[in-house]
């Protein structure tokens, strides 16, 4: 094993929405730091779907197998390289709702509160749509917490087909919003282009690709970390540093504090509480396809949201979720894992390909919060990484599907010549598709109940940091990128009081 000879003030382990945004903040401090990330740079276009051929090949997968509660193995769709999930993500910034961070009843359970409040947060998402180039527009959402400032840009306009379905939910008196989207001239903004490449004009800040961080070592006391073993190549090293970050996702963050168990800590890194890996949330996920009889371009943005149901309706008193358009369907990478949603069309239409399919459906993702469950977990047996997770929430989410389906039919009454209303298609994301992942490290006061403070600091490992999802003690219902981000910005300025 090859010791570096450099020693670096922090070490950020992932670049994804977490480790990408952090280094950006902390890259103007002078301080030496060292990002490591197991993947290589991407093509920008990899993270739009475009060829119809990706439907079959999986290309955004992880070039490795995970293990379900059955112990079948899986390809995770989950992204290696700079920028991480953002390179696959749908560029969606939502904030959370005020009352996410709220104890909150659903019909099977309790969404916990999280040690902090909304105003606690605020601040920073502000700061995060300003990096991330925020398109938006307040005043439409009735759910939209409170903003000390406007979106920075002004939002997207929807597409034709988009916003004549707008225009007929709002005429059932619902509240169709414009989606917060991240948007650059080249595309969706991501962690790379916001984060890594920003962060590495500066002359103390170095980035090693294709390194696989696979261990962490401790001190003989275990209270802090000393070195973090990375294999590049053939080759394995150890990289020295003060403070150690990371942001790998949920799950693998997890797996590679529970693979670096040592003596002092048994049971993985800062697991004392047992908890790490432990109240894996994921969101269910489904999307509806609606029918048109005329085609679109299907290479049009996400741009409408509907939060009308997000806490229930008057015939529902528990938290349904959010539902916002899938923008162009050749333009989605998740439509990617499911082509099975398109068997039932071409059945409906009888010789038409997968591609007109495409231009002739408009797609709704509708999301419903996932309950922390302590047996939802990750697992190693041996080095087989084991998802252990049952679906929460069921009702609720298919409460959310009816009730959405009920109000495109309505839409759709009004315009008989424009849709196609033989069925909504509907599909669930399988577990293969990781997106949303979070809560496998929770963060919070009591070291009995939470792994980290709430700074986001190990309770056990003085200097160890965790700054992707895994801190989440509940998963909300909307998308957790610009919380991740937030919170990178926040546990960014407590790390340069302590640099100082």
């Amino acid at each position: 094993m090859i010791v570096d000879d450099q020693y670096y003030d922090v070490i950020i382990v992932g670049t994804g929405a977490g480790g990408g945004t952090l280094a950006r903040k902390l890259a103007p401090t002078g301080k030496k730091i060292l990002i490591l990330e197991r993947g290589l740079f991407s093509l920008r276009e990899s993270s739009e779907v475009q060829d119809i051929e990706l439907f079959k090949k999986e290309r955004f997968h992880a070039p490795e197998q995970w293990y379900d509660e059955n112990g079948e193995p899986f390809s995770p769709q989950t992204s290696y390289c700079v920028g991480g999930n953002t390179k696959i993500y749908s560029g969606v910034l939502m904030r959370l709702r005020d009352r996410d961070f709220e104890s909150v009843q659903h019909q099977n359970g309790v969404s916990p509160a999280w040690g902090l409040k909304y105003s606690d947060f605020e601040p920073y998402y502000t700061e995060a749509e300003k990096l991330y180039q925020v398109h938006g527009k307040l005043g439409d959402d009735p759910t939209e917490p409170t903003h000390s400032e406007d979106y920075p840009f002004a939002p997207v306009e929807h597409e034709s087909h988009i916003q004549i379905v707008v225009d007929g939910l709002s005429k059932q008196e619902l509240h169709p919003a414009y989606l917060p989207i991240g948007i650059n001239e080249q595309g969706r903004t991501d962690s790379e282009d916001s984060g890594i490449s920003p962060a590495l004009k500066y002359e103390n800040v170095t980035l090693k690709t294709s390194a696989h961080v696979v261990c962490l070592y401790t001190n003989p006391s275990g209270n802090t970390i000393k070195a973090v073993q990375a294999k590049i190549g053939d080759q394995s090293y150890l990289f020295l540093g003060d403070i150690v970050v990371l942001s790998c996702g949920a799950i693998n963050s997890a797996a590679l504090l529970l693979r670096s168990q040592n003596e002092k800590h048994p049971k993985g890194i800062a697991n004392q509480s047992d908890l790490v890996g432990r109240n894996l949330m994921k969101q269910q996920l489904s999307v509806v396809i609606q029918l048109t009889a005329d085609p679109n371009s299907a290479m049009f943005q996400r741009t409408v949201s509907v939060n009308d149901f997000y806490w229930g309706d008057k015939d529902y008193r528990y938290p349904m979720g959010h539902v916002q358009n899938s923008g162009g369907i050749l333009r989605d990478v998740i439509f990617s894992e499911a082509p099975p949603v398109f068997s039932p069309i071409s059945r409906l239409l009888p010789g038409v390909g997968i591609r007109q399919l495409a231009t002739r459906s408009l797609g709704w993702w509708l999301q419903t919060e996932d309950l922390p469950n302590p047996e939802n977990r990750i697992r190693l047996v041996g080095d087989k990484l084991h998802i252990d997770y049952k679906v929460s929430n069921g009702e609720a989410h298919d409460r959310l599907v009816y009730r959405w389906i009920d109000a495109l039919k309505q839409v759709e009454s009004l315009h008989p010549g424009m849709f196609n209303r033989v069925a909504h298609p509907r599909s669930n994301m399988p577990i293969q598709v990781v997106a949303h992942q979070c809560g496998t490290c929770r963060f919070g006061e009591d070291p009995q109940t939470s792994v980290l403070d709430l700074n986001c600091r190990a309770h056990e490992v003085d200097n160890l940091y965790v700054v992707d999802s895994s801190f989440f003690p509940s998963s909300a219902s909307v998308s957790p990128a610009l919380t991740v981000i937030a919170n990178a910005l926040r546990v960014g300025d407590h790390l340069i009081d302590r640099l100082k």
